[in-house]
């Protein structure tokens, strides 16, 4: 069996498409189609199976596509270990996961930072959900993850060693211009009528466990697909959003934050393997515990909400906010 052809199945089933998986890969449709037929002909079994919105591997594909990739990352490291030896350079590149919010400022803040203390280092940043990046760190294709418990949780996984860096406070995002902008906390009674937005499983899990708590239902009308793509919604006005407080250090300008009382929260780890780990991890692992160290992320606020915000948590806080302060915006309608 050709590796060509299992890089094409992996890649079909990480992108859950057929002509996905060609436009990156740079094939054709037919092509990426006649490679997966001529792999469960070899096999004697399906790999895939079809339905609405694509493909998905079948269970034995899934099984498959578990040791495939797993020998794709193996073959790929032999060849950059060989390159390394041929170019005279024997450093081992650090490849760094994490989840979209915590690649949009925690961890490159401390990747600078390891950068600026230690010798020049090659290094990557795959951002994924947490169920994704599990899976990466187990088959060598990452370092070093860095994850949250936020539903479905993280499994219990011997091959993996997890350290704990902080709990996380949920907010929830407004446009600027929004009437509740400003104010807070509150209690997610107030905001059981309103249009939400959610683009995954887990904070969509969150936000309907915590309005179950209160008694009241939020209402998910919109689905976007990534987070840029959520937070577009809300700061176009077509809806409000639970986002993780760790987002507020990298929050667009014509949106803000609210603070809801007793808010759900989500625990933040790292996990790498236990066998052959990186001899950049543990420096990196030291940089995000203190990143979350003094500031354990928690109601932390956007400038433009600095009203009614605790003092304390002013103190921790100030040097993550970003926005205009006193910036308005007239003649908009929002949604409830």
């Amino acid at each position: 069996m050709e590796l060509t052809v299992w890089r094409t199945f992996v890649t079909v089933c990480r992108l859950g498409s057929l002509s996905a998986a060609a436009t990156e890969l740079g094939y054709t449709q037919s092509a990426v189609s006649r490679q997966i037929a001529g792999l469960e002909r070899q096999l004697g079994v399906p790999l895939v199976q079809r339905h609405a919105r694509g493909v998905r591997p079948t269970p034995v594909g899934e099984v498959f596509r578990h040791h495939a990739l797993a020998t794709l990352n193996d073959a790929d490291r032999a060849l950059r270990a060989v390159r390394d030896a041929r170019d005279g350079s024997l450093s081992r590149p650090l490849a760094v996961g994490a989840t979209p919010s915590l690649a949009a400022g925690i961890v490159p803040a401390a990747i600078r930072r390891l950068l600026d203390e230690a010798a020049p280092l090659q290094w990557s940043l795959v951002p994924g959900l947490s169920s994704q990046l599990h899976d990466r760190v187990i088959a060598g294709d990452l370092d070093i993850a860095v994850v949250t418990d936020a539903p479905p949780g993280l499994p219990d996984d011997p091959r993996v060693e997890r350290r704990f860096l902080g709990m996380d406070d949920m907010v929830v995002v407004l446009p600027i211009a929004h009437p509740l902008a400003g104010h807070g906390p509150v209690h997610i009674r107030t905001l059981a009528d309103r249009t939400w937005v959610e683009d995954n499983d887990g904070s969509a899990a969150l936000l309907r466990q915590h309005a179950a708590r209160a008694g009241v239902t939020a209402h998910i009308d919109l689905t976007a697909a990534d987070l840029p793509g959520k937070m577009a919604l809300v700061a176009t006005g077509h809806a409000i959003a639970l986002i993780p407080g760790v987002l507020t250090c990298s929050l667009r300008t014509d949106l803000t934050t609210l603070a809801l009382i007793d808010p759900p929260t989500r625990g933040i780890y790292t996990i790498t393997r236990r066998r052959d780990p990186h001899p950049s991890a543990a420096s990196l692992l030291d940089q995000l515990a203190t990143a979350f160290g003094p500031r354990r992320p928690t109601h932390a606020a956007h400038q433009s909400t600095e009203t009614n915000v605790d003092p304390a948590l002013r103190s921790n806080t100030q040097d993550l906010w970003i926005g205009s302060p006193g910036r308005t915006h007239e003649g908009r309608t929002f949604p409830k």
